[in-house]
């Protein structure tokens, strides 16, 4: 018995592959703003008390380090972001079914309310595979360049988990864990019940029928990653900044920030309640360009994967 045509055979299988593409396509598209984000975040980015645009900053990136120093730090998402992403999918898939116990029966797509409540599930339960990753990107991403060849300390992100690794263990690599939850679970809840919602207003009936078209895909992707970033916000910038630094509390000097209500009042007091909301531009259209990429490549594979199979059932037939 062969494994891919069985594992493809079941709508869980279909569902984890193409959350997998989906996760991959959104990796790819957004990392340069990606980068871009992280670095507006932290204190001070780019020397001018914090005030750089976006437009500055990249200018400043590709003139100091190179085109590539945007993408920087990927291969750690990439590699992983395919699994979670294809996790998440899967997850949400199986609790929005189980918080809708009528559309196992009907076969109807589960209710918005249930969508919401997995979104929610899904998010925190994400963020365990989550947070790891995005701490090594963070770090890749903030990492200064030295000497006159722009050499960076660590070449990728295997170089960087082992630093961390050696230096705080297990509850290193997990810094910004519980931020992480706190920034992931609303996101969630919000990004799945936009995007349901959305495409069900631009193409009516589509949740049933499975006929929306590119376009629908790609707007309602890219509206639910725009209105999960502007809910959870604020709290990125504090997992950054959180994330972001090196030391551990038994270092001296400490690290600056003593967990999540200290970082809020510290940056808030330093640089006003705008730096909450800097990079937000950035990130939101990020957020658009990735999220339709991610919807409409899950969507797309979703159906291949499933035409596929009819055909493969009508000829065994």
């Amino acid at each position: 018995m062969e494994f891919w045509p069985e594992f493809l055979a079941s709508s869980w299988g279909r569902e984890f592959v193409a959350g997998g593409l989906g996760g991959m396509a959104g990796v790819i598209s957004g990392h340069p703003l990606d980068t871009l984000r992280i670095r507006l975040q932290q204190p001070h980015a780019g020397g001018d008390g914090g005030k750089v645009s976006a437009t500055r900053l990249l200018r400043n990136i590709v003139a100091s380090e190179g085109p590539s120093a945007l993408y920087r730090g990927m291969t750690a998402p990439l590699a992983s972001v395919a699994f979670q992403n294809a996790v998440v999918f899967q997850v949400y898939a199986i609790l929005s079914r189980a918080f809708d116990s009528r559309s196992n029966r009907t076969n109807d797509p589960p209710s918005l309310k249930s969508v919401a409540l997995a979104g929610v599930g899904t998010g925190a339960l994400q963020s365990l595979l989550l947070s790891p990753v995005e701490l090594i990107k963070i770090r890749l991403q903030l990492q200064m360049t030295v000497s006159q060849n722009h050499r960076a300390v660590h070449r990728g992100p295997m170089s960087m988990a082992g630093s961390i690794l050696r230096k705080g263990g297990i509850r290193g690599i997990y810094q910004g864990l519980s931020i992480t939850v706190l920034r992931d679970a609303p996101a969630h809840g919000v990004y799945f019940w936009t995007y349901e919602y959305t495409r069900e207003i631009l193409h009516p009936s589509c949740r049933n029928t499975g006929e929306e078209t590119l376009g629908t895909m790609l707007f309602a992707g890219g509206t639910a990653g725009v209105a999960s970033w502007i809910c959870c916000y604020p709290l990125d910038v504090i997992k950054s900044r959180l994330q972001a630094q090196s030391q551990s509390q038994k270092d001296f000097p400490p690290p600056k920030y003593r967990g999540i209500a200290d970082c809020f009042r510290k940056s808030v007091r330093e640089e006003g309640y705008r730096v909450l909301w800097r990079g937000l531009g950035t990130a939101v259209t990020r957020a658009f360009v990735v999220n339709g990429a991610i919807f409409s490549a899950y969507e797309l594979a979703l159906r291949f994967l499933a035409n596929h199979r009819q055909r493969i059932t009508m000829e065994d037939s």
